[in-house]
């Protein structure tokens, strides 16, 4: 017989429960990493390199093109040097005669070329598909749109903008043959598009006679469709580039360009603070891992600024002005077609829907995006930006398109596409080393040495570029893998330090702190990171 003193068994075990309850909420048990959500599969290298993926931290985005450049330095010396010429001399050769004024209206005319070229591809590349038919989608716009050209005599600007859709529509209409065969019947752009290449070649040979839609050039025996009349060529832009370059328009680009790259690297970084500021523990205000905020900011723009001026000013207006020669007209044709792609591509729900389906098709279907659709729409614009790629030259040259007409830019496209990563910025620098490179290839037989090595000169540029894009962005995916780890072992989320004071779900995380102020265990800190 229990005495007055004594509880009853069921009251303890009640007020047991009830302790235990309150001690798992102050101090909730670590997630199991099994209880984990699945991490997102890591991206295959070839899908990466395609869509530009590559380094995300500044420091890397600069350091890794200048060791993967340096690198394919060292080995086109020790090339030189195998077949037993003297690499420096060699290289100051090249230096030398592309920086004569001729070379670098060529340079510049090249150049204008093989961006187009590339940013076509890199369309396709955005949504990862291989559109390897932009060589013959231009061709064939090209010689099209010349024969419409040479038999209409329209007033400018209608015969310049006729021409030029026209060569915009055949392109983007041979393009999506294989976009509609890859949705409909499952057929690989890349074998479909080799084959529109084959196609393109044998339909031009017939086309271009002079019993259908050209004409033999008396005393050669070259073809060549009719010339287009004066009233419907593009004229050089050698005085606007003079007038651009020098007197105030100069100090006004200047000043107009520098309060542009300062005021964006200040929102940019501003904007990212909030996300980059930690939490409060203990009292103390804890930053990020990154450290930046709107001051950073500031000074980033100051320096890009200051760099800005300094190659405008002192590189870009004294060699560009002045120039000999006929620089092409649809120059700034070029320039546009990149700017409207970054622009779609990164700043509209279009271009968020294309990156999207190419990710995940599925993805893109449960969120309502057609995928196949988006696939016949990527290789329409490709191949009307492909279509494009002809006209500097056809307007503002040649005027017809003969048998001498410029081939295989298609290909170079590709390797120039991934060389600047699909982005317009990184496309035109990577245009122009390689417009460098064929420009003075010819220079190299005076020193004794064969002008076929600048093909494998721009083939080692490509591959190492690529590989240490590749191996540096390997080694961020393993330093996430390893911040995961860090996470799941001690049950603390590094990645909510960035969260702006909440963790991944939202909450206060002072709320699931325990008295001690140790911080409240996440759930692995695996969303949003790719392993």
């Amino acid at each position: 017989m229990s005495g007055p003193e004594d509880t009853p068994p069921d009251q303890d075990k009640a007020d047991q429960d009830k302790a235990d309850q309150d001690k798992a909420e102050q101090n909730p048990p670590k997630k199991a990493p099994s209880d984990a959500p699945p991490a997102a599969p890591a991206v295959p290298g070839w899908k990466a390199i395609m869509r530009g993926l590559g380094p995300t931290g500044l420091g890397l985005q600069v350091g890794a093109p200048v060791l993967a450049l340096l690198i394919s330095l060292l080995i086109t010396i020790g090339l030189l040097r195998v077949t037993g010429a003297d690499p420096f001399s060699s290289i100051q050769s090249m230096i030398d005669y592309g920086t004569t004024d001729n070379s670098i209206v060529d340079i510049l005319n090249r150049a204008t070329r093989y961006y187009l070229s590339a940013v076509a591809v890199a369309i396709g590349f955005r949504m990862a598909l291989l559109n390897i038919g932009v060589d013959g989608q231009y061709r064939l716009a090209a010689m099209m749109s010349a024969s419409l050209g040479g038999a209409l005599a329209l007033p400018a600007p209608i015969g310049q903008f006729l021409v030029i859709v026209a060569a915009m529509l055949v392109g983007g209409l041979w393009a999506a043959i294989a976009g509609i065969l890859k949705v409909t019947r499952g057929v690989s752009e890349v074998l479909s598009t080799i084959m529109l290449n084959a196609i393109a070649t044998g339909l031009i040979a017939y086309l271009l006679n002079d019993q259908r839609l050209a004409e033999v050039r008396p005393g050669s025996n070259n073809v060549a469709t009719p010339p287009i009349p004066g009233s419907g060529q593009v004229g050089a832009f050698n005085g606007v580039l003079t007038t651009l370059l020098s007197g105030p328009v100069l100090a006004l680009i200047l000043i107009a360009g520098s309060a542009l790259i300062i005021y964006s690297a200040y929102r940019r970084q501003a904007t990212a603070a909030p996300e980059q500021t930690g939490t409060q523990q203990s009292g103390t205000q804890q930053t990020g891992r990154t450290g930046r905020g709107p001051a950073t900011g500031l000074i980033l723009g100051v320096l890009g600024a200051a760099v800005f001026v300094a190659i405008t000013a002192g590189v870009l207006a004294p060699t560009l002005t002045d120039l000999p020669g006929r620089v092409y007209g649809l120059l700034p044709l070029a320039a546009l077609v990149g700017i409207v792609f970054w622009v779609v591509i990164n700043h509209t729900r279009f271009g968020f829907d294309l990156k999207i389906s190419g990710l995940s098709p599925t993805a893109a279907q449960a969120s309502g995006v057609s995928a196949r659709r988006m696939v016949v729409i990527t290789m329409v614009m490709s191949g009307a930006v492909a279509g494009l790629i002809g006209m500097p030259e056809l307007l503002g040259a040649s005027y017809e398109y003969s048998l001498n007409f410029p081939a295989g830019l298609g290909f170079t496209g590709i390797t120039v596409a991934l060389l600047g990563r699909n982005h317009p910025a990184g496309i035109a620098l990577a245009a122009l080393l390689f417009a460098f490179l064929d420009q003075t290839s010819d220079v190299l037989q005076e020193v004794d040495v064969p002008k076929e090595i600048v093909g494998v000169m721009q083939g080692v540029v490509v591959l190492t570029v690529v590989i240490v894009y590749e191996l540096v962005r390997r080694w961020e995916i393993r330093l996430q893998q390893r911040t995961v780890a860090v996470e799941l072992a001690t049950g603390h989320d590094l990645a909510a330090v960035s969260a702006a004071g909440r963790d991944p779900d939202g909450q206060d995380p002072a709320a699931g702190q325990d008295p001690s102020g140790s911080q409240d265990p996440s759930d692995g800190g695996a969303k949003g990171v790719s392993s």
